[in-house]
């Protein structure tokens, strides 16, 4: 239902001023083509790529010099026996006449609305059209000419023979002490008589899961969990229509106008090669009956998914690159969020070659942390994905971590024996440690006792989770997920703080040892993250309405509640502000600010709340001022409504891409590596809480806001609420909310 508040009176929270609605109209009928990435000159490698996917199976694509196109392919669940995420695969398309030719147009375009790559020759005396489909799992280019040319279609491999890992790949698996223990295997090129195409994959023979499990002290039950790595197969199979086997695994054609050219990725687990082949084969065979209609489909999703949110603003500049960087920061999202496994915070499943100053120093493989999952960087393309709508790409980061619930468990038993669960704050995909941080020495270590001080006593990760998963619950009203995921991990993370840790003599809980995340490690009691956390969940829990809430629960909640420590606090330069712990050493191992949890992610602190102003104290007075990558400097002076400061740290985001990245939107490498999706999550964020936050049943419009830039948003609030607002010259033209019912819980904050 469309709904204008025609003459409707708001109070401002920020000031004293009334602000009247008038309708007024508004064209987003050519959102999101005016972000499309238009490129005019081919490229030189795998730096200068786009990226495309499906949210499963992704592509970095780009051409070069001479006119081929290169296709580099990646999935999510191509894990392979060392626990890295391996590249699929490398494709070469050359063309005869080749695509760029001296005197000719060339462009290759980046079309969002239906999520394509488009390659243009003379302005259309030849087009190449890909796109990874949306709902099948294969990649799809299709070649059309004017006149006939030839094709030539190659697969490259690099992981061709065994080798050891290098000096780098050591540091960046982590689950391995020297170069020689691990080992990079080769793929497998299938080309035999009769079959259609050519196929390569890599079959995991070895696995390093069991030697981790017996490392981590959990060799004992080994036999209760299936090897996530051992036997694992991924690849892809390539043919197409008009294409003839040629030499040294190609395929050619020669004479035609159209060609159009296939490749489709499967992973299997367990599995052999011999299967997999066979189990491709049958695919093929399913995908054909299917595929002529696909195109259809595959745009249709893409057109649904930008009409679920948007924010495009102008003004000046820096607001027009500030909303294409939003746009294709979730067109990046969305291209690698739909598979079984979270979003990489190190790149996605878009890393190219490591290059530094154009020197090549890896292979595709290659991305700084490896295969492990870090929370506090993780979460960060995650909280975005509320305000947007785009509830269906947070489906894997809630069933990776309810997949690794059983062995959480036996962890807590078999180290501390206590009941529940903590979340690591890295792991890989099976729930484990990183070796490296577990420690590989364990002579006179305690089992369970981890070595890496950096995340050794870091217990509030799962904390946020709950707080991430009570949020989807209040946006989506979904009871099953209720039930079925909030509830079942929220106990379990309770039951691990009630029984983990001692009380002191007033029965409150005693989180000890601790550390305020990854900057305060010594000393430390009652670290604020954790404490803030634990407020902020129980609290929501404890004043919802769910028959799937007994009781008992109830009054457990109540009394874990009751033994917490209030949030620290304390004076700095005569101003209340908030500690980092209740009890710590001030000397910092790192650069973040524990004690701006209680702002963001917790919500504790901020607009139209009595403790903003010590909120605030506590942003000025912040030790660590750097707000790009992971740091959420940016979100947190954001929910604090302050307007300047926000925005500079926004423009500032936009611009802060990587030098040896072609693509706009490929950040880094920061703290992690590229594309950085820690940096892509923080820019969302912080423009989705410039604009809208939320907080209870209130929603508060503009919290952060300068007037002097034009907006045009559609974002999404708790209880299905989806919210379009269009400011034109600090008035506001179009208010629409539906459900109806919540134009009463809006709160606007638009400055005099």
């Amino acid at each position: 239902m469309r709904s204008l508040l025609r003459g409707t009176i708001i109070l401002a929270c920020l000031s004293s001023n009334f602000i009247f609605y008038y309708p007024a109209e508004s064209d987003t009928n050519d959102y999101p083509d005016r972000f499309n990435v238009v490129w005019t000159e081919p490229g030189e490698d795998s730096s200068d790529s786009m990226p495309i996917g499906n949210g499963d199976i992704g592509a970095n694509v780009w051409s070069e010099r001479n006119g081929d196109i290169v296709l580099l392919l990646s999935k999510v669940d191509s894990w392979d026996e060392n626990g890295q995420l391996l590249k699929l695969g490398r494709i070469r398309f050359a063309l005869t006449p080749p695509l760029v030719e001296d005197k000719k147009i060339f462009t290759q375009t980046l079309n969002l609305r239906d999520g394509t790559i488009l390659f243009d020759k003379g302005g259309g005396e030849l087009r190449v059209v890909l796109r990874v489909d949306a709902n099948l799992p294969v990649v799809v280019v299709e070649f059309i000419g004017v006149g006939t040319f030839g094709l030539k279609v190659s697969p490259e491999v690099w992981r061709t023979a065994p080798r050891h890992y290098t000096k780098d790949e050591v540091n960046q698996s982590c689950l391995i002490q020297r170069p020689e223990e691990g080992i990079v295997y080769p793929d497998v090129i299938v080309n035999e008589s009769g079959f259609e195409g050519v196929a390569v994959y890599h079959h995991n023979k070895t696995s390093v899961w069991g030697y981790s499990m017996d490392l981590q002290g959990l060799g004992a039950y080994k036999d209760r969990f299936v090897d996530p790595l051992k036997d694992r197969v991924f690849g892809y199979l390539v043919w197409g229509e008009g294409l003839k086997k040629g030499e040294s695994n190609t395929l050619l054609g020669q004479g035609l106008k159209v060609y159009k050219v296939y490749v489709l990725c499967d992973t299997m687990h367990p599995g052999t090669g011999e299967k997999w082949v066979e189990n491709i084969k049958l695919l093929k065979e399913t995908l054909l009956s299917s595929i002529d209609t696909s195109y259809e489909r595959h745009k249709k999703w893409w057109e649904e998914f930008w009409q679920r949110s948007w924010v495009i603003l102008d003004g000046d500049e820096d607001a027009r690159k500030i909303s294409q960087m939003y746009t294709l920061q979730r067109w990046i999202t969305a291209c690698g969020s739909r598979g079984k496994y979270p979003v990489k915070f190190n790149g996605s499943i878009f890393t190219v070659e490591w290059r530094e100053k154009g020197k090549v120093l890896s292979d595709p493989d290659y991305r700084r942390w490896g295969g492990a999952y870090w929370w506090q960087n993780t979460r960060l393309p995650y909280w975005p994905l509320l305000s947007s709508g785009d509830f269906d790409l947070m489906k894997p980061l809630f069933g990776f971590y309810m997949d690794v619930v059983e062995i959480s468990k036996i962890r807590n038993k078999v180290w501390w024996d206590c009941e529940g669960i903590y979340m690591p704050e890295t792991m890989y995909f099976w729930g484990l440690h990183r070796n490296a941080d577990y420690g590989f020495n364990r002579e006179g270590i305690k089992v369970g006792d981890v070595t890496n001080r950096w995340i050794r006593w870091i217990w509030g990760s799962g904390v946020e989770l709950i707080m991430m998963m009570q949020d989807y619950y209040e946006f989506t009203e979904d009871k099953d997920f209720f039930e079925k995921v909030l509830l079942k991990y929220s106990e379990e993370i309770f039951k691990f703080f009630e029984t983990k840790f001692s009380r002191d003599s007033q029965g409150k809980l005693m989180i000890y040892p601790s550390q305020a995340v990854e900057t305060y490690q010594k000393g430390v009691t009652n670290d604020t993250p954790t404490i803030a956390g634990l407020h902020a969940v129980l609290r929501r829990f404890l004043s919802m309405k769910n028959s799937k809430i007994t009781d008992e629960m109830r009054q457990r909640w109540q009394n874990l509640l009751n033994s917490l420590v209030p949030v620290p606090e304390g004076e700095e330069d005569g101003k209340r502000v908030i500690l980092p712990a209740q009890v710590y050493d001030p000397e910092r191992g790192n650069v973040e600010n524990p004690e701006l949890y209680p702002v963001f992610p917790y919500r504790l602190y901020g607009i139209g709340k009595e403790n903003l102003e010590v909120a605030r104290n506590t942003f000025y007075a912040r030790k660590a001022k750097e707000f790009y990558g992971w740091q959420q400097d940016a979100i947190q002076s954001a929910m604090l409504g302050l307007v300047e400061e926000t925005k500079k740290m926004l423009i500032a985001n936009v611009n802060h891409k990587d030098p040896e990245s072609r693509f706009p939107a490929f950040w880094g490498p920061n703290y992690d590596w590229i594309p950085d999706q820690c940096h892509g999550g923080n820019i969302m964020s912080t423009l989705q809480f410039m604009l809208l936050q939320w907080d209870g049943e209130k929603i508060y419009l503009f919290p952060a806001w300068d007037k002097k830039w034009d907006v045009d948003f559609k974002l999404y609030a708790p209880y299905k609420t989806v919210v379009r607002v269009v400011l034109r010259k600090g008035k506001i033209e179009i208010l629409d909310v539906v459900p109806k019912y919540r134009e009463k819980d809006l709160v606007v904050c638009l400055g005099s």
